[in-house]
């Protein structure tokens, strides 16, 4: 039987309707200034591109080595940051995230607890199918082709000459599918955008190697370790059926960041693979790499395995681009089956990349000024697969790392030993450490408020 669920989608752009309506509307042209076919001959929008980073500079503060010249436009601060307000002063936001409120719940995670009320309301509920992880493209539904050109932020793409270069206004190629930048006006946080790969080709949730190199370009271009990039896959609360990444700024480590790892192998490349420790919610985490494209492919590589083999699961691109963590759930499975409490349900907490990563975005009062380091584990503990299905999982991972070309003969071998060594040591260390947060009281001080 298909598992569905009633639940109420993310609108992500002003222009997401129902299908009827839009269509009665639309009738001999959209009239919406959209991306599409009737919209795009003479569009314009700045254009902004990367210069391809080859290596990884371990010893500098910025993670991916630059040439040092000063690029034409702070990537972040000028252009994102600034296209993003202008976005805001023009009204396209449903709400102002700026004055939701925010605070750090005491203990000792840190998970981070933000009251939004207006990001639930007025939505449509839908049927939304959480047993397939890949789904073919549907242009009948809404996608980012529809979104009005006013939320397009920026094109983003790599240099052909290899220097970074800005255009303030270049034609929009339609031929060659660019990669843009788009407002989401439901923002959790400040500078909420989506990456959108290839926008025009309209390919479906699902990540490639290509697409995910271009997400690791952002973060590096961005350069700041509190502008993070996350990826949900359906079935893991991707609302919309269009490749695209999220991103935004916060000023504070997510719990996910700071969690301990334990090592579980090192490839031939250079790439690190660690597995989460005394987190509420098993992953596994990945580092270095001699290249930018050898961190890129073996996560890309992990994601197509999970997508192939049809396990949901969230990505967390942080530091820069120099750390990823790839987290496989079944909290919509559950949910489907009528396992989750009805109290966890209330919430209405749909717990995708950002909750996983320790950023609660709760939509009810109530809950804003109950939370606490246990309700927030209680809800991660639910996402999380079992220690023996995690195990499970990982096993077809490294099979995949291992036969894609990351690993030599040798070390592809070395890989699956390793894990299967590495995980009957975390084994007792999850134990030693579960039993340690079972028995941990939280202490009674006020909550730091964030501005």
């Amino acid at each position: 039987m298909m598992l569905k669920i009633k639940r109420v989608p993310t609108v992500v752009s002003n222009h997401q309707k129902e299908e009827g309506e839009e269509g009665s509307r639309r009738g001999g042209g959209c009239g919406r200034n959209c991306l599409q076919n009737c919209c795009l001959q003479g569009a314009r929008l700045p254009l902004y591109t990367f210069k391809k980073v080859d290596r990884i500079n371990t010893e500098q503060k910025d993670v991916f080595e630059h040439d040092k010249s000063e690029p034409p436009v702070a990537f972040l601060n000028s252009l994102l940051f600034g296209e993003w307000e202008d976005r805001m002063q023009r009204g396209l936001f449903r709400y102002d995230v700026t004055t939701c409120e925010t605070k750090v719940i005491p203990g000792r995670n840190g998970f981070i607890a933000q009251l939004n009320e207006g990001r639930h309301l007025k939505k449509r509920p839908t049927e939304f199918r959480v047993d397939k992880v890949l789904q073919p493209f549907d242009g009948n539904k809404f996608n980012f082709t529809k979104v009005g050109q006013e939320e397009i932020l920026f094109q983003f793409g790599e240099s052909e000459d290899g220097e970074v270069k800005f255009f303030p206004d270049a034609t929009i190629d339609a031929e060659n599918s660019p990669s843009v930048v788009a407002i989401n006006v439901s923002p959790i946080e400040y500078g909420h955008v989506l990456l959108i790969p290839r926008v025009l080709d309209c390919l479906p949730q699902r990540i490639d190697r290509d697409s995910f190199l271009l997400a690791l370009h952002m973060a590096s271009e961005a350069g700041d370790p509190y502008f993070r990039l996350g990826y949900n896959s359906l079935g893991a609360f991707a609302t919309i059926n269009h490749l695209h990444f999220q991103a935004y700024y916060l000023t504070v480590p997510f719990p996910i960041e700071k969690a301990s790892t334990k090592k579980i192998s090192t490839l031939d490349d250079g790439v690190k693979i660690s597995e989460l420790v005394n987190y509420p919610v098993r992953g596994l985490f990945f580092e270095g790499g001699n290249a930018l494209q050898d961190l890129s492919n073996t996560v890309s590589d992990a994601c197509i395995c999970l997508q192939e083999n049809n396990i949901p699961y969230n990505v967390l691109i942080a530091d820069c681009g120099n750390h990823i963590f790839l987290l496989p759930q079944c909290y919509a499975e559950k949910q489907a089956l009528g396992e989750v409490s009805s109290e966890l349900l209330d919430t209405q907490v749909n717990p995708a990349v950002w909750e996983i990563s320790g950023h609660m975005v709760l939509k009810r009062k109530k809950d804003y000024e109950e939370a606490s380091e246990e309700n927030a584990w209680r809800l991660l503990a639910e996402v999380s697969l079992s220690e023996e299905r995690f195990q499970e999982v990982n096993a077809l991972i490294f099979e995949a790392i291992s036969y894609s070309g990351n690993c030599s003969g040798t070390d592809s071998e070395n890989v699956l030993e390793d894990a299967i060594v590495e995980h009957q040591s975390l084994e007792e260390v999850n134990a030693i450490n579960e039993n340690s947060h079972s028995a941990m009281v939280t202490g009674s001080q006020g909550c730091l408020v964030l501005q």
